[in-house]
């Protein structure tokens, strides 16, 4: 029987239970034991994939094509447990099964109400999302006293009468502020959470406080005594430098310990290696050279959009000990402001997204680095779009456009795909009025790769591997035009659609219909980001010696 680890929060959400989660995760796996992370999360909606990037930032998904929350990246980055349709259930999906249920007649006589039926669904789905692992990491959306949150939070204090106390441990995060003027410490916002939390039978094993700094031992002391919880027990989460640092963090103050004592694993257990975690720590700290990295996306604003974007930027410096600095460009403003606005990169990456604000400025940032020999990655509608520059300004394809932006274009290039192959589900089919929620192609599918080709050298193999989430793919009734026109079509799935565009002609020049960073995490890179990297490397120290010879020449003109 799997053992459980519930994770709640309070006083203000986004403190960060995601992260806190899958280090405790990565830290157990250390220690020998399999893990399994499981988010619950608020919301109405069925998933998150319909909602917007600013409300909601990244959405996730996994190899089996679920679109879930972005936390589930997190827990991908630091567990090498896969995660799947079993591992991010909403409020709407629970919902939704229970209200199924009651339509096709499996509570006739009885009245439905949240406690049992929607908190039996709850439980039957934690149950699910464990599996067969040791312990489950359960993270509950939102923060203690959320009107939202309420069934969930029921739903665990049950579980934990139900598998009893040497099965579940309940890890409450809350905030421990400094007030500005005084640097005084503040206990109270603690306090009242951990009494809200008692208030619905809830009383924590573990609390941890995040905070700036590692908390004094007499702020510990009161702590505890006000929560009752063991002195032991009150965790200091600080604001790391490092995200990758929190697994060590949290282990030097023996969070681990505590856990496997609590839930009596301590027969199954080794002493945690955190030996890769140092590795990437190190080489995060101790770089041997730096970029500068343009992102030219449509969600800059809002950094979650891009999370794990930003991550495989940074795994890939670690695994080529650079140091990244990523530049998040809006693509409208380059649209009225030019491309001026990208002199000085040594690379520009355009990302994925939907709908018609700010194509234009994504074309003229791929015209860009495809003129001006600049290494480029374009993921998802980055390779449409790269797909879109090359048709209207090599091929003289005018009015060369995607069907999601233009039905009528000239030439649609890119366009609705009516019927894939799903490796999962078969054969897939959408049209114009199929609801947006369901006709992506979702998840993980092969990809075989052109001999010869930079992808194929990148990846070392034949066949990847890799996930999806769009709706709109190549036009393949434009492959014979495109291939004598000088794009090289390197990476197709089995069924004949394109998935990996290059130019042959250019330093580095690739873009994916997948999502490759999906799969990079810090301890293995990902062979494009890397290889990207590496190109963005090479253009810095070619401008860096074309500067210094630069100059050197001007100095000699000057004394001659």
């Amino acid at each position: 029987m799997p053992r459980f680890v519930f994770v709640t929060g309070g006083v203000v959400s986004s403190l960060g239970k995601g992260i806190a989660s899958a280090s405790l995760g990565a830290i157990l796996e250390a220690r020998g034991l399999k893990v399994a992370m499981v988010k619950l999360d608020p919301y109405i909606n069925v998933d998150p994939g319909t909602m917007s990037p600013f409300q909601h930032g990244e959405v996730f998904v996994t190899d089996d094509g679920t679109e879930t929350d972005l936390d589930l990246g997190h827990y991908e980055r630091f567990v090498r447990t896969v995660t799947g349709r079993n591992s991010n259930f909403t409020t709407g999906r629970i919902y939704e099964r229970v209200i199924a249920k009651e339509r096709r007649g499996d509570y006739l006589g009885a009245t439905v109400q949240v406690i049992p039926h929607i908190t039996d669904e709850i439980k039957r789905n934690i149950l699910l999302g464990a599996g067969d692992s040791d312990v489950c990491m359960v993270e509950i959306g939102g923060t203690v006293g959320d009107i939202e949150s309420l069934p969930f939070l029921e739903a665990i204090r049950q579980l934990g009468v139900e598998l009893g106390r040497n099965h579940c441990v309940f890890m409450h995060l809350t905030l421990v502020p400094v007030v500005g003027g005084s640097g005084e410490i503040k206990t109270k916002p603690t306090q009242h959470s951990v009494k809200e939390l008692r208030g619905i039978g809830i009383q924590p094993d573990i609390l941890l406080c995040r905070a700036q700094d590692p908390l004094p031992a007499e702020q510990r002391r009161k702590i505890a005594l006000f929560t009752n919880v063991e002195e032991r027990a009150v965790i200091s989460a600080v604001d790391a430098r490092d995200i990758y640092e929190i697994p060590m963090l949290l282990h030097a103050q023996d969070l681990d310990g505590i856990i496997v004592e609590k839930l009596r694993l301590e027969s199954q257990t080794r002493p945690a290696d955190l030996s890769a975690w140092q590795g990437v720590v190190d080489a995060k700290a101790n770089p041997t050279g730096e970029v500068d990295i343009a992102m030219v996306g449509k969600y800059v604003q809002m950094r979650d959009a891009y999370i794990s974007l930003n991550e495989a930027l940074t795994h890939a410096g670690v695994q080529t000990r650079t140091r990244v600095r990523i530049h998040f460009i809006e693509s409208t403003d380059i649209e009225e402001r030019g491309t001026v606005l990208l002199q000085g990169m040594d690379a520009i990456l355009v990302p994925g997204g939907f709908g018609e604000r700010g194509i234009e400025g994504k074309i003229a940032a791929i015209r860009h680095a495809r003129e001006n020999a600049i290494p480029y990655l374009g993921i998802c509608l980055g390779m449409q779009l790269a797909v879109i520059e090359y048709g209207r300004n090599v091929l003289g394809l005018e009015g060369a456009n995607s069907t999601e932006f233009n039905r009528l274009a000239p030439h649609p290039t890119i366009a609705l795909i009516t019927e894939w192959q799903d490796a999962a589900r078969g054969s897939q089919a959408r049209d114009e009025s199929s609801g947006k929620g369901g006709t992506m192609r979702l998840g993980a599918q092969d990809v075989r790769l052109a001999p010869g080709s930079r992808a194929r050298a990148l990846y070392g193999r034949d066949v990847i591997r890799e996930r999806h989430r769009h709706r709109y793919e190549f036009n393949n009734g434009y492959l014979d035009r495109y291939r004598d026109g000088g794009m090289a079509l390197t990476g197709f799935s089995p069924d004949g659609l394109v998935e990996i565009v290059e130019l042959t002609t250019h330093p580095w020049f690739l873009a994916t219909q997948f999502h490759p960073e999906f799969t990079s995490n810090p301890r293995d890179g990902h062979p494009l980001f890397t290889g990207f990297l590496a190109a963005a490397r090479s253009h810095h120290d070619a401008a860096v010696a074309g500067s210094a010879g630069a100059g050197a020449a001007r100095s000699t003109a000057g004394r001659a």
